[in-house]
């Protein structure tokens, strides 16, 4: 199932992607279950929610439909309650060619690496990403396999890791190289306005048979700037969450994005940096095509 968030006449609706056009369960009058509207709600409650979404997609109520051109896409979660949380250097080849662009050698990290990127950078797909020269000059692109989980866990073991998956998307972990390499650390360069662009949408778990064996892309401007396949994680799906939930509870809605293979802009010869007009496309095999443009902020 292909499930997210969308506005529709000024309001925010939960969506059903059926390939053709999305379904709103939220315009029934006579449904108004705060899920249609809630994609934390949604996820929480799937289990039981499940078979009622399944009837909605077999009816195809003309009444639901709506043409893609009439949304406008939210993140597909937009308002998780944790900040995102994020892998570094979680494929070899970008751990190599990160440590290259300081004259160092690169090595894969003997554990998962990290950090988070705060709540409020989270846009969706088309959003144009506000570009502010006099804050960064050097804004690079990562795409990611980002995991949504589905229950809460606390001290998860690797074989019980899926269980609590909800399912994928596809995430750009936008990063201010000049910012991370002034303040020293990650935060402040990961989570700028805009700069957490995810969609179009959540696919559930059941569509996704083995989130390791997809395609993984960057397109900037139609020329292809990553290329890789998640099977090159170096700490696989159930290893890190593994790692986060032995220190924190995982919860239904969290976010965690998976780490991006190489290709990123400041490790090429020259750097390459996005600048506005710029349209920048991440890619997953099976789940979708996140979109957007970098734009002057006011």
């Amino acid at each position: 199932m292909k499930l997210g968030t969308c506005l529709y006449e000024g309001e925010s609706y939960v969506f059903i992607d059926v390939g053709t056009h999305l379904l709103l369960p939220g315009l029934d009058e006579n449904d108004q279950e705060m899920a249609w509207f809630d994609m934390g709600i949604l996820i929480a409650d799937y289990e039981e929610l499940k078979p009622k979404l399944e009837r909605i997609i077999d009816l195809d109520n003309p009444a639901l439909e709506i043409d893609y051109a009439d949304v406008t896409y939210q993140a597909p979660h937009p308002h998780p309650n944790q900040n995102v949380m994020c892998l570094g250097l979680n494929y070899l080849e970008h751990a190599q060619e990160s440590a290259q662009a300081f004259n160092k050698t690169g090595k894969a990290p003997q554990y998962p690496i990290i950090f988070t990127k705060a709540v409020s950078s989270i846009t969706g797909h088309n959003a144009t990403i506000p570009f502010d020269p006099d804050t960064c000059s050097e804004l690079d692109w990562e795409v990611e396999l980002a995991v949504i989980i589905g229950k809460q866990g606390r001290k998860i073991t690797r074989e019980q890791a899926y269980d609590y998956v909800f399912g994928y998307t596809v995430l750009n972990d936008l990063s201010a190289r000049d910012i991370q390499r002034n303040h020293k650390q990650f935060f402040l360069g990961k989570s700028f306005d805009g700069a957490c662009p995810m969609g179009p949408y959540i696919v559930t778990k059941d569509e996704i048979p083995n989130p390791h064996d997809l395609t993984i892309s960057c397109r900037v401007n139609g020329i292809i700037k990553q290329e890789a396949n998640t099977g090159l994680m170096i700490f696989d799906i159930p290893a890190i969450i593994e790692t986060i939930s032995r220190s924190q509870t995982l919860y239904p809605g969290d976010i965690i994005a998976t780490g991006t293979p190489s290709g990123v802009g400041f490790a090429r010869n020259p750097p390459e940096f996005l600048k506005p007009n710029d349209v920048v496309e991440c890619e997953i095999g099976g789940i979708g095509v996140l979109k957007n443009q970098i734009g002057l902020s006011a």
